[in-house]
Formats: C-alpha cells, sequence, structure tokens
C-alpha cells in the first residue's frame, strides 16, 4: 500500500479504480426513481434530498470516515473486519457469528458485483436511442451489443490491466467534469432545487408517501453502489488520495443530481434524465459522450472484476475459501493477479442477468438488495470493533449509520420477488463454497490424525539413520511442526525416502495485513529442522524467492495429496473442490520438477 508522491496523481489513480461504480450511478438513478414516483416539484426535491444524504451518510460518514479509520496499515475490505474483531471477541460462539457474518458479506459482495457491470453497461448502451435514426432498435440488439463488450471486458483480464489502468484514471477526470458542468449549467435554470440540501425535504417526503416513499428508498440507494470500494480499495491506493478524490466525487455527484432534477422539473416526461439532458444541453456532443459514458461503465465493471479478485484472494490466504488457481499478470507488482475460476464465473453470472432482465430499468429491480445487506454487516462489525476498542462516541455514530443501513435493507426486501432472489442465489454459490471449504477442511485435518512431533522424533531416529540418507535437502509442508501430517510419516518411515537434510516448512498466515518473514525456527535433530514462513493476510508472497534468500537449495519437495472416501454428499462436494484445485505447492508456484506428491486415503 502506497499514499504515492503525488497527490495528484495518487487522486486520478484513485478515480479510475475506485469510483467507477458509483460515478456511473448517475446515469440511471433518477431514472429508476421516477418509474415509481411521479415527477412533481415536491416530489423531484425530495428525493434529491434523499440522495445527497445518503451520500453523505452511507459513503462519507459510513465509509470514508468510520470504516477507513479502522485497520493497521489502512487495509480494507469485509475480510479486513473479520480479521479486526475475531482477537477482540472472547467466546468461540461470538467468533463463530463474526465468521458468518463475514462470510455473508463476502457473499453478498460477489452477488452485487455480478450486476453492477450487468446495469452499468447496459444503461449506457441503452442511450443509443436518443441518437437520430437509432431510435427504433431492438431491445435484443442493445442486449448483443452489451453482451460483446462484457465478453471483451473478460477476455482481457488474463493479459493484466495495469497498462490499460493508466488511462482509467484521465478517462474518469473527463467524466466528473462533465456531470459537474452539465449538472451545473442546469442548476442554473432552475436555481431553486438548491434547496434539495435541506434534509428536511426528504423526511417530509417520506412522511408524505408513507409507504410507497419508504419503497423509493430501495432505489435512492442506487446512487451509493460502489460506496464499499473506498474501503475495499484503500489497500491498493491508502487512505488519503482515496479521500481527496471522494471530495471531488461527491460534489461532481451531487451537482449532477441536482442539475437532473432541476431538468426533470422541466421536462417532468423525460424518460432517461441523464441522456436527454445532455442531449438537449450539446447535441452535437452527444455521441462522445455517449462513448464516454460506455467507457465509464467499462471502467466501474473493471475495477469491480479486480476487487472480486482481490476479495476471493483475502479469502484464499485467510484459509475460507479453496486455493484457486492464480496466475500474476505483471512482473513488476505482485498484487496485479487474476483467478480463472472467478473471471469466468462473473462473465457467465453477467450475461445470465442481462438477458434475464433485458432493460436496465428492471435490472434496478434487482439492484441494491447485495449492497444494503453489505452495508449493514460492515455497520454491525464496525460498532462492535468501536465498542471493543472503547471508541464510545465512534460507536454510537457506527450504530446510527447501522440503523439506517438496516432501514434501506427492509426497504429493499420487496425485491425479493422482482427479480431481487437472482442477487441472492449468486451470492449462495460463494456461500456455499466458503462454508463446505470451511467446514470441510476442518473435517479432513481431524480425520488425517498427524502424529505428535516426539513420537514422530522417536521414529526418526530408530528408522531413519545417517547411512540410508539420500545426499541434498528435501522440503516437507506442514501446517503445524508439532504435528507431523501422515504423508511425512509415509514418506521417510513407509517408503525409506529420507534426505541428508529435512526440512519441514510451515506458511503462517499473520493476524496483521503486511509483512513478509522466513526463518529457522527450530533444529530437532541433525538433519531435521522447520522453517517457517509468516506473511500478512494482505500480502501475496514467493516461497520459493523466501526459500531462495534463506540458503534453502532443495532436491525435491514432498507434500500430501488425500484420496477422500465418504458417502456423504457435503463431503463429496469437499473432495471435488479439492481435486479441482491446485495443492498449495502448485498455488505457491514451487518448481513443478521437484515435486512429489504424496496420496494419503481418508474416510470422511
Amino acid at each position: 500500500m502506497h499514499e504515492g508522491k503525488s497527490p495528484l496523481g495518487g487522486i486520478i489513480k484513485s478515480l479510475g479504480l475506485v469510483f467507477g461504480d458509483i460515478g456511473t450511478s448517475p446515469i440511471y438513478t433518477l431514472t429508476v426513481i421516477f418509474l415509481l414516483t411521479k415527477p412533481t416539484a415536491d416530489n423531484v426535491t425530495g428525493v434529491l434530498s434523499l440522495i445527497v444524504w445518503t451520500l453523505i451518510v452511507l459513503v462519507t460518514i459510513e465509509y470514508a470516515w468510520l470504516a477507513m479509520s479502522l485497520g493497521k496499515k489502512g487495509e480494507g475490505g469485509t475480510i479486513v473486519l473479520r480479521e479486526l474483531l475475531v482477537p477482540l471477541l472472547k467466546s468461540g460462539r461470538q467468533v463463530a457469528v463474526i465468521s458468518m457474518l463475514s462470510f455473508i458479506g463476502i457473499s453478498l459482495l460477489v452477488g452485487d458485483g455480478v450486476i453492477t457491470p450487468a446495469i452499468s453497461i447496459l444503461s449506457a448502451v441503452e442511450g443509443l436511442l436518443l441518437i437520430p435514426g437509432l431510435e427504433q432498435t431492438s431491445q435484443g440488439i442493445l442486449i448483443a451489443i452489451a453482451g460483446i463488450i462484457a465478453v471483451m471486458l473478460f477476455s482481457i483480464q488474463r493479459k493484466g490491466t495495469e497498462k490499460v489502468a493508466g488511462a482509467f484514471g484521465p478517462i474518469m477526470v473527463v467524466w466528473f467534469l462533465v456531470l459537474t458542468v452539465s449538472g451545473v449549467n442546469s442548476l442554473l435554470e432552475t436555481p431553486s432545487v438548491v434547496m434539495a440540501v435541506n434534509p428536511w425535504l426528504g423526511i417530509r417526503f417520506l412522511l408524505d408517501n408513507g409507504i410507497a416513499g419508504f419503497f423509493v428508498l430501495s432505489e435512492v440507494i442506487l446512487c451509493a453502489t460502489g460506496g464499499e470500494a473506498l474501503y475495499a480499495d484503500m489497500g491498493h491506493l491508502g487512505r488519503r488520495p482515496i479521500l481527496r478524490a471522494w471530495y471531488f466525487v461527491f460534489f461532481a455527484l451531487a451537482l449532477n443530481y441536482l442539475g437532473q432534477g432541476a431538468f426533470l422539473i422541466r421536462n417532468p416526461e423525460t424518460k432517461n434524465v441523464l441522456f436527454e439532458m445532455i442531449f438537449s444541453q450539446a447535441a452535437p456532443l452527444y455521441v462522445p459522450f455517449l462513448f464516454l459514458s460506455i467507457a465509464a461503465t467499462v471502467i466501474a465493471s473493471q475495477a469491480m472484476i479486480s476487487g472480486m479478485f482481490s476479495i476471493f484472494y483475502q479469502g484464499i490466504t485467510t484459509h475460507v475459501m479453496p486455493l484457486f488457481k492464480v496466475d500474476y499478470t505483471s512482473r513488476e507488482l505482485r498484487s496485479q493477479i487474476y483467478i480463472g475460476f472467478v473471471n469466468w464465473f462473473l462473465l457467465v453470472s453477467v450475461l445470465f442477468i442481462m438477458f434475464e432482465f433485458r432493460e436496465s430499468s428492471r435490472l434496478a429491480a434487482a439492484y441494491g438488495l447485495a449492497v444494503t445487506g453489505t452495508m449493514t454487516l460492515t455497520g454491525i462489525m464496525m460498532t462492535m470493533i468501536f465498542h471493543k476498542r472503547g471508541h464510545n462516541w465512534k460507536a454510537a455514530v457506527s450504530l446510527l449509520v447501522t440503523v439506517i443501513d438496516i432501514a434501506y435493507l427492509l426497504s429493499n426486501m420487496y425485491k425479493i420477488p422482482h427479480g431481487g432472489y437472482w442477487s441472492i442465489i449468486i451470492a449462495m454459490i460463494p456461500l456455499g463454497i466458503i462454508l463446505i471449504y470451511t467446514r470441510g477442511q476442518k473435517r479432513l485435518y481431524r480425520s488425517l490424525k498427524p502424529l505428535p512431533l516426539t513420537d514422530f522424533l522417536a521414529g526418526f531416529a530408530e528408522l531413519c539413520p545417517p547411512s540410508n540418507r539420500i545426499r541434498g535437502t528435501a522440503l516437507f509442508f506442514a501446517r503445524d511442526p508439532q504435528w507431523i501430517p501422515p504423508y511425512v510419516v509415509q514418506t521417510m518411515f513407509h517408503n525409506g525416502i529420507v534426505y541428508s537434510e529435512n526440512i519441514i516448512v510451515s506458511i503462517i498466515r499473520r493476524d496483521d495485513p503486511f509483512g513478509v518473514t522466513g526463518f529457522f525456527k527450530e533444529t530437532f535433530v541433525p538433519g531435521l529442522s522447520s522453517f517457517e514462513i509468516q506473511f500478512g493476510y494482505m500480502e501475496v508472497i514467493d516461497v520459493e524467492e523466501i526459500l531462495n534468500e534463506a540458503g534453502i537449495d532443495e532436491k525435491a519437495i514432498f507434500y500430501g495429496l488425500e484420496d477422500i472416501s465418504t458417502r456423504n454428499v457435503v463431503w463429496k462436494l469437499f473432495s471435488i473442490f479439492k481435486r479441482l484445485t491446485p495443492s498449495y505447492v502448485q498455488f505457491y508456484k514451487l518448481p513443478p520438477h521437484k515435486l512429489h506428491g504424496v496420496i494419503t486415503r481418508v474416510e470422511m
């Protein structure tokens, strides 16, 4: 995590990597809201007030102030909240509850992440309908265009995006400047809309409209989608550049929403607010603006994809997800990663969502449920952390924000039968993988019955005399060198494969986010020692490099493989995960010509 030498450079990079999602929300937010309610002057100012204060409370206060104050070295995300909170808890039951909440939060982010590219790209492509001569373009063609853009976007992920990312920031600077200028231009024609910054107008709208007004909240939240990226991406860019960029983004968004509201008051028959406002202001520039909006939605989608890779990698390193194959797409930046399973799962899900809902306005019926669920879980965990740390003032504010999050979540519940169930179904897939994998790993470890070190040392002294050893160094991997896995016993005692130097390597994830160390921990007897690698849960480590730096020149690397025998359906799924994902030595990219897998049959 680097804050960057140039403040301006950090801000521009933040605009490209963090604010794409929330920055493209003006394309569809007001359009969708006024499908539910009439665009009278009172309704428009009331909704605008709700939008402005949603950005203030749920993005500025919850994420920019509260969430971003957490973390030891600037890291962020749902898994980070879990890592911060678990050491503060006293009972195993509390740890289990918080772990489950974090698992649900991760899964909801995936459900939300699938809808982000679908609604963003599709809503931008629908702007083609305002171009003279293209008014009659069928929805099927628009979906096909959006689908092709999505396929192209996901297809380039394997090649790495750091070179393309260099252009993201400047494009988003132009995007936010255009939003600002167009908003101010419209606002000058109806300056009374500025009164919408008064929170009472939003409260009055809710009181006057009753239950209908409450359900409007479920669409108002669309203005804050992507707000969680401020915290989740903090580990990549640092806190300060993101906060500085947010001040600019907030005013650009607020001015544009106010300008759209002013345009809507003047033109209550408007169907696609942002695009029609731009078309009325500068028709000759409309096509360039349309291409700019499509570029902005692609950037928003790219930020989501990169975020998903980071979330899954954190899940892998914190042992809550299987060891999916990870490719490093940059020789300079180990943080630039590509996870094929995640990439293609997201693409298939995005295309399915596009074809299932067909229109961006219908997609909005599914959007928001996962976002508000994630915000609520973040609020609960933050409140507990502040309370446990004795930061009572922040805990009180966080609790108030969480109550507001819950109100938004409840308003979104009506979306479940109208398509919201799809975000839940998609979220259930990673949640199911996490639960099966974490419980399966615990059950597998118990079933393997590792040998206590003292018993192993007795057998090593008796069965492995120096005269029978192979010249060179061999590595064996174990979770804890005090408990020797069965494959080590099988290799040395049963198969008689013992080298002159045998090193038991343990890879330990620390509770702090950053830092990597490798050191010889203990020499048990001549020819048998332990080497420990410790790393922060946000680190992307190179195990081979760490071993080389310690002067270890191994001839062979042994690792365990489990042949799981079971009649239990859940454990059968777990065994499929194990077969389809790399072993840990393959995951850490150890030299394949030195690897020797030893199979142990396990009954589960």
